[in-house]
């Protein structure tokens, strides 16, 4: 064997022990997220009372994670499983703007086109702009505001019909002028979708969005309806017991919230996003950039999806409801992340505080550093409560803070309320050279949230608490 030979032979036996040691990682991550994700939906649904939830996760740009939790069908008793399809309500409308954006690159049409150019009739449709209707700045009125059916959305209609009715009635407020979220732009916007590709919308999203993405189990759940998944989706009358939900009519979702699919499919639509494999670098850019009222103000919306940061992290996120269904979906885009939450209530709150719960314990930096700044906090806060502070934690200027009539007041306000029953760090970042750590803190019945800034060598420049907002 030459030395060439050797050299290449230790070469591959480095490869093999690191790609090793990178897949042992990964798997005890795995087991660590699937251990925080089954505790916080399990306790979700506890609480709130919906009957399941599927939940899909992505990390590094893969599915880490994949369950589901509860009962899909009460009578007779059916489990829940990750292969049932869930309806994602509003989250479709991300995929009715990628169709708009996908004509966009073809030349067939542009975001600021005006609606009259494809629909004539419709008010002031040579002003409103195919942007501003995925941005929901049109001012055309809403059809479906409320979280119930009302008797007509029980009927089968046309899209052509809720626009006849709806977008031609005068604006909410002048174009472009204010943000108010409305079902009927997306009517609209999906009409045009067929005019622009002289094909039924629907096909349309099937041969070019989820064809192409392997998203196999997703279905027409507006044509087809309920028979066409396997969960039930439920309702309550105020604090009442769970009922089947009354179901839309053919026609009413369209292009506003036709589509169920699992959890886990609807992961491959994130991943597509974070890996921009679908359109192109510019489309993704219009569909994640906030649009700008005509003052300058931010809607927080791009085109189909709202733009927010979150504990330092982008998210591009939508929720979603259809009569007995409920969803979230948050795309970390910038940490190759998402969570997909599907649940089978509708007006429930279940799916947002899962995703949301997740989310945060996915940033979490839960290590023996961080454990040991946690418990240093909490004996500072306990402290506080006796109106007394260790110094020898503090910069001079945070020394300086700390004066008796601050001590003081910590004391008269912070001792009512007993020892803390949650103490978690939730987020942190840098900020002038230090870093900043926020906790959540319950205390006496209170939510309070503490932050610090922790100066490089271990030393707090700043130890501040308010009510959590």
């Amino acid at each position: 064997m030459t030395f060439r030979d050797q050299a290449r032979s230790c070469w591959l036996v480095f490869a093999v022990l690191v790609l090793s040691a990178r897949v042992q990682a990964q798997s005890t991550d795995n087991v660590a997220l699937s251990a925080r994700v089954d505790s916080i939906a399990s306790a979700v649904l506890a609480s709130t009372g919906v009957p399941s939830a599927t939940v899909a996760v992505v990390t590094h740009g893969q599915l880490a994670y994949a369950q589901a939790y509860g009962t899909a069908k009460l009578e007779p008793r059916v489990a829940a499983t990750p292969d049932m399809r869930y309806g994602i309500g509003s989250i479709s409308k991300q995929f009715t703007a990628a169709c708009v954006l996908l004509l966009q690159q073809e030349g067939k049409l542009s975001l600021d086109d005006r609606v009259a150019k494809y629909i004539p009739g419709l008010t002031r449709g040579n002003e409103v702009t195919i942007r501003e209707l995925l941005s929901h700045t049109s001012g055309y009125q809403d059809f479906w505001p409320q979280d119930y059916v009302p008797p007509a959305m029980e009927k089968a209609i046309t899209p052509q019909g809720i626009l006849d009715h709806w977008a031609r009635q005068p604006l909410d407020f002048d174009p472009g002028t204010r943000w108010q979220y409305s079902n009927t732009n997306y009517e609209i916007a999906a009409l045009i979708v067929e005019k622009a590709s002289g094909k039924p919308f629907y096909q349309f999203v099937r041969t070019r969005i989820l064809d192409p993405l392997h998203i196999t189990s997703a279905v027409d759940f507006d044509r087809k309806g309920p028979s066409a998944i396997e969960p039930v989706g439920y309702m309550r009358y105020g604090l009442g017991p769970l009922r089947p939900a009354i179901s839309t009519g053919p026609g009413w979702m369209y292009g506003a919230g036709e589509l169920a699919m699992t959890a886990r499919d609807l992961a491959r639509w994130d991943i597509a996003m974070i890996d921009q494999s679908l359109l192109k670098p510019e489309s993704y850019r219009a569909m994640e950039t906030a649009v700008l009222l005509e003052n300058g103000v931010s809607t927080d919306y791009g085109l189909g999806v709202d733009v927010a940061m979150s504990s330092g992290h982008r998210t591009i996120e939508h929720s979603g409801e259809v009569a007995g269904f409920t969803a979230e979906n948050i795309v970390y885009p910038d940490d190759s992340a998402a969570v997909i939450v599907l649940t089978n209530q509708d007006a429930a709150p279940a799916s947002t505080l899962i995703g949301q719960s997740i989310g945060r314990t996915l940033f979490s930096t839960e290590d023996a550093s961080t454990q040991s700044r946690t418990a240093r906090a909490r004996a500072i806060f306990e402290g506080l409560q006796h109106g007394t502070i260790d110094r020898s934690l503090l910069t001079p200027d945070a020394s300086a803070y700390f004066s008796t009539q601050a001590l003081s007041d910590f004391e008269s306000t912070l001792s009512p309320l007993g020892a803390p029953t949650v103490f978690v760090q939730i987020g942190q970042h840098e900020r002038g050279g230090m870093l900043e750590r926020s906790y959540r803190v319950v205390a006496g019945g209170r939510t309070l949230r503490v932050w610090t800034y922790e100066m490089p060598d271990g030393k707090l420049e700043q130890y501040q608490l308010s009510p959590a907002g």
